[in-house]
């Protein structure tokens, strides 16, 4: 009966108040807290506090704010620590943004009190966060759009819409204190191809506590020089080529073009539009297109050559290309062929083989193969390796000291890209290079395309 008065006694100590002068140890465990104006939540502190007198229940107010969490009072023990989050709410005639330094008064249940002093960082809606996309290109099917909290304020519930002159998106999220998300949105690059690379605003409504906020960001649209180049031929008698170069980049690009005539069959040839250049060397004609392509611009050149007339001269001209050929026949030769690669990633890969086969005996070799546009060179090679890979000129090559009649050498490499590929690719011919007998002479590979339809095909 002794042991339970006295535990009586000692728990009515811990409980009632303490007629000595509060003694209270207050340390904040959080820093950089912010107040958003107008927002109508509070900014929280947490404080372990150690009760060093009698145990007492505790409220908690403040003169700079406009009320104080928690809303009642707070029981500490003798002796006890208790984490307590306050929370201060912003008055609804604040308007300065910045860091202030106020006191928070701790009293006990009777007049006695402690003053706590707090800093906090007042801010605007519109200032507490930030925007922007991650750096993307032209040929981008999907873009990074990303919203930053910038001050140590939870943001339980947001909605978002971000507008520019690429995409749209609406988004609802949270946001933790200092917390960045990202979001991927799909484009359609129809909406911007005809724009110049830089610099864009990126702009966004966004809503907390049914408050707006208007914030704006920056896309960097980076640079990208990408001219492409398509053609189509038709016709017998009538014989149509029709080449197409369209500037798929965001600068500004210049684009060649030249086609070459016989001095026979350019008397039979219109263009459209006309050549700004024409070169006569020997009995060949260059015909050659400049022009400077903004982003989007697109370039026909149309040549048509008309036989109907002069069937006498299209004999003559295939006599002399089947005694060209066999005129041209080298001591080397090139095979090179082409190959559809599965690639994991879903990219449209290309395998592609090249035999060299010395004829008679050659030496000092000096095989060069050119990469067309919007392709990429995968790391490894098959058969010989390269002597050199040129990225930048997108240029390989291969040397061989020499090579007896009859022997053979393989090159094999992968090309890959993001882009897809419909209708006819054409690759580069081969040049090789090599000396017989002392002197130097040259050969080139066949013609190699990779036709894509509803099934892939190959053509040599």
């Amino acid at each position: 009966m002794r042991k339970i008065v006295l535990v009586m006694i000692i728990a009515l100590l811990l409980v009632s108040p303490s007629v000595s002068a509060i003694n209270l140890e207050v340390k904040q465990t959080t820093d950089d807290v912010a107040m958003i104006i107008g927002l109508g939540m509070p900014a929280m502190f947490e404080l372990d506090i150690t009760n060093k007198g009698g145990g007492d229940y505790f409220m908690f107010y403040n003169f700079f704010g406009s009320g104080t969490l928690p809303k009642g009072t707070v029981l500490i023990g003798g002796g006890e620590t208790k984490n307590v989050d306050v929370g201060v709410y912003p008055r609804d005639d604040m308007r300065q943004e910045g860091w202030f330094k106020f006191d928070l008064y701790i009293k006990g249940a009777g007049e006695e009190e402690q003053t706590v002093p707090l800093m906090v960082n007042v801010v605007k809606l519109d200032n507490a966060f930030e925007i922007g996309v991650e750096e993307f290109k032209p040929n981008s099917s999907t873009v990074m759009v990303y919203v930053k909290n910038l001050v140590n304020f939870n943001f339980n519930s947001l909605s978002a819409k971000f507008s520019s002159q690429f995409f749209n998106l609406e988004k609802s999220f949270t946001l933790l204190p200092h917390e960045k998300k990202s979001f991927e949105v799909n484009v359609d690059k129809e909406k911007f191809k005809d724009l110049m690379a830089g610099f864009y605003t990126l702009k966004a409504e966004i809503i907390a506590n049914d408050k707006k906020a208007n914030v704006e960001g920056t896309i960097r649209y980076a640079e990208e020089n990408i001219v492409t180049s398509s053609q189509n031929e038709y016709g017998l008698i009538v014989y149509t080529k029709k080449i197409i170069k369209e500037n798929e980049g965001n600068v500004f690009a210049d684009s060649s073009t030249v086609i070459k005539k016989n001095i026979i069959s350019r008397l039979f040839t219109s263009f459209s539009p006309e050549p700004e250049i024409v070169e006569r060397q020997g009995f060949s004609v260059y015909y050659t297109w400049e022009r400077a392509l903004n982003p989007g611009e697109k370039l026909e050149i149309v040549v048509r050559t008309n036989w109907l007339l002069p069937l006498l001269a299209i004999l003559l001209i295939v006599a002399i290309v089947i005694l060209a050929k066999q005129f041209s026949r080298t001591s080397l030769s090139l095979k090179k062929r082409v190959s559809f690669v599965n690639a994991k990633g879903g990219e449209f890969a290309l395998r592609v083989s090249m035999t060299v086969t010395a004829r008679k005996y050659v030496q000092k070799i000096n095989i060069i193969e050119r990469l067309p546009m919007l392709v990429k060179l995968h790391e490894k090679f098959g058969g010989e390796m390269p002597r050199r890979v040129d990225e930048k000129n997108r240029r390989i090559e291969w040397h061989f000291d020499k090579m007896q009649p009859g022997e053979s050498r393989i090159i094999s490499y992968i090309i890959y890209s993001k882009v897809g590929v419909l209708g006819k690719f054409a690759l580069p011919v081969a040049t090789a290079i090599y000396e017989k007998d002392g002197e130097v002479h040259e050969a080139v590979s066949n013609h190699a395309f990779f036709i894509a339809e509803q099934g892939k095909k190959i053509e040599d």
